[in-house]
């Protein structure tokens, strides 16, 4: 199956292009950026000698004849009208963007006008181990953020034994990839190096996303108090959830039967750390209680169960392939 990555300059878009060259099913047919006129190893030096491909200045037309697939690398904004543009020439998309995360409401509110608000009900929110058969039928997969992505894969299992009356605390840090490509200020090696600073506390756009699918999957409003760190690390996420439970529960039984049938949830004995995630799909989650004071400990790969190959899992899932079908899930270590 033809399959097309749009975005292909930043970090995400290269991790999905090291991902679908040795996807058995997938064969990368289009690579496109917003200047083109190069090739994929002059972007990418990395990829000399390994993958050869020109890349393209996008164009959805150009798309819909060598793909049958179309994953979305791209800022939010501009991700929503090439989408729009793909989907009505019949092509599949993955999008990596916010654009379809959220709620017509809650995505205004916190992003930009919608340009394509007739297809945000038809998206279908790429979080495999709880909207599995939503993505098995959509031709639209909204790829979550990776602080929803690790923060709900710890939260949720316990929702239904948590005092949401209570506040509930987020603590998350990610290397400085989930910054992105650009460069910034906070992201200077003389600023970020033997450094670690909160950025955007209680502000931050992901936490109304972590809000809103616990309040679609649970059916509970709750107050999320998120606050997001930058580590001087290049990838790696490390989540870190403090809720007060109702009465007392076997937390670790609670974690076994919610995940017994995920292949990408390794339930951990010990708190747990970036590199044991860095480089794979796994998502490893530690749990503990003190009375009733709960603590769920997460850790993802940023770029990749945080973005890249969770979007190729989803894209298995959509197209019928089973979900492990050449995800990466050996880590970096040491």
């Amino acid at each position: 199956m033809n399959v097309a990555i749009i975005g292909a300059s930043g970090y995400t878009g290269l991790e999905l292009i090291k991902i679908l060259i040795n996807h058995p099913t997938f064969n990368i047919s289009y690579v496109a950026n917003s200047t083109g006129d190069q090739n994929v190893q002059e972007l990418h030096p990395c990829l000399k000698d390994v993958f050869n491909i020109d890349v393209s200045k996008a164009d959805a037309k150009e798309v819909a004849k060598v793909a049958d697939l179309a994953f979305l690398a791209l800022p939010h904004k501009t991700s929503m009208s090439f989408a729009k543009e793909l989907l009505e020439l019949g092509v599949k998309v993955v999008d990596l963007s916010a654009d379809y995360r959220l709620e017509l409401e809650t995505y205004e509110e916190h992003y930009c006008p919608h340009e394509d608000k007739e297809h945000i009900k038809d998206s279908a929110y790429g979080l495999p181990e709880y909207y599995e058969k939503d993505i098995a039928k959509a031709k639209l997969i909204a790829n979550p953020g990776c602080y929803p992505t690790a923060a709900l894969l710890a939260l949720l299992p316990f929702i239904d034994y948590i005092d949401t009356s209570s506040q509930i605390f987020i603590d998350a840090k990610t290397g400085m990839s989930g910054a992105g490509k650009g460069l910034k200020e906070i992201t200077h090696f003389g600023h970020l190096n033997e450094n670690c600073h909160a950025y955007n506390p209680f502000k931050h756009r992901h936490m109304p996303e972590i809000e809103e699918k616990v309040k679609l999957l649970k059916g509970v409003d709750c107050q999320i108090n998120f606050v997001p760190h930058l580590l001087p690390v290049t990838r790696g996420m490390l989540v870190s959830v403090f809720a007060t439970l109702k009465e007392d529960v076997d937390v670790k039984k609670v974690l076994e039967d919610r995940y017994k049938e995920s292949p990408f949830i390794r339930l951990r004995d010990n708190p747990v750390d970036l590199k044991s995630t860095a480089g794979t799909n796994f998502c490893d989650i530690f749990v503990e209680t003190n009375g009733k004071a709960l603590f769920v400990n997460s850790s993802i790969d940023n770029l990749l169960r945080g973005a890249s190959s969770q979007a190729v899992v989803n894209a298995n899932i959509m197209c019928g392939l089973n979900e492990e079908e050449g995800i990466p899930k050996i880590a970096y270590v040491p």
